[in-house]
């Protein structure tokens, strides 16, 4: 005796009712919650951050517009008026414009240097095979890490022998010694991501190769020059042990040494709102430089995993 089997569902033709058992099943929700919650974490981490950062710049800049008297009897309000006076002043009795203008000359003559020097020593290094090439490259690596802090007694006395103590210049080939093994180190990389063939076809046309660097290869390492000229521009326009070792001229003091005089001069007089004034003429430089070239910023520091 047969027995007659059930035959199988057949699928529901387009436009029947679909039934719950033919219903594909609903992915299960757990890692949209858990995206969602790294989501919210990370957001709340970078604005806890944000408001660590922003809040003293902020507060500073508004207390640099105060009087003495809203400084201490309300701290975290807003200035009655804008109290610009305080600018000037720090500007003409505490030779904030001299500092200003000593901490210019250096950090543009020693941003040059170290850009131009550090762009041909990096080429020569990416391009070029030669014997001593990685012992020399390494050499600049070992000069990242060497504290700077054991150099400043040997330092002063060759810098002392060589003449070039209490000097704008001096200073200037100081911080282009001191910011060239970062600066090789970063544009060696990157001249290595560079294509080679446009090189070659140059020499193929008889260019020489400092003609080669200077007018083709140069310019396509803008955004790693842009990179590594900020990086060094911060580090030297905040510099202050240099410059206090090497420097002790009055005249010819920097910006940062003169903030340190500005606040113990100050400190004294009670003149808190020009020393907050002060505080931001130094610090507004940086933050322009950074507004101004954040995203040159970014593209040479991601184009080299880009290329």
């Amino acid at each position: 005796m047969k027995t007659t089997e059930t035959p199988a569902p057949l699928p529901a033709e387009s436009g029947a009712p679909l039934t719950k058992s033919d219903t594909p099943p609903a992915p299960p929700p757990a890692e949209k919650k858990e995206g969602t919650v790294l989501n919210v974490f990370s957001h709340g981490v970078l604005v806890i951050w944000a408001i660590m950062v922003v809040m003293p710049l902020l507060w500073a800049v508004m207390t640099s517009f105060k009087d003495d008297r809203s400084i201490f009897s309300s701290p975290w309000s807003l200035p009655d008026s804008l109290h610009f006076d305080n600018w000037s002043r720090a500007w003409t009795e505490a030779n904030m414009s001299d500092y200003f203008l000593n901490t210019v000359l250096v950090v543009g003559g020693s941003l040059i240097g170290t850009l131009v020097l550090g762009s041909m020593a990096a080429y020569v290094l990416a391009r070029f095979d030669f014997p001593g090439n990685r012992f020399i490259y390494y050499l600049f690596i070992g000069g990242m890490s060497f504290p700077i802090m054991l150099a400043l007694v040997p330092l002063f006395y060759v810098v002392n022998n060589m003449g070039l103590l209490n000097t704008i210049h001096g200073l200037i080939l100081v911080y282009i010694a001191y910011s060239l093994p970062f600066t090789v180190f970063f544009l060696t990389a990157f001249f290595r991501t560079l294509p080679t063939s446009i090189a070659e076809a140059a020499f193929v046309d008889g260019a020489s190769h400092s003609r080669t660097f200077f007018q083709i290869m140069l310019p396509m390492a803008k955004p790693g020059l842009v990179s590594v000229g900020i990086f060094n521009f911060l580090g030297q326009w905040n510099q202050y042990m240099l410059p206090t070792v090497l420097n002790t001229d009055p005249d010819k003091r920097v910006l940062t040494q003169g903030l340190v005089q500005l606040a113990v001069s100050q400190g004294y007089k009670g003149d808190w709102s020009g020393l907050f004034a002060g505080l931001v003429m130094a610090m507004l430089p940086v933050l322009a430089a950074y507004v101004i070239f954040q995203r040159q910023v970014v593209q040479g520091l991601t184009a080299g995993a880009l290329k």
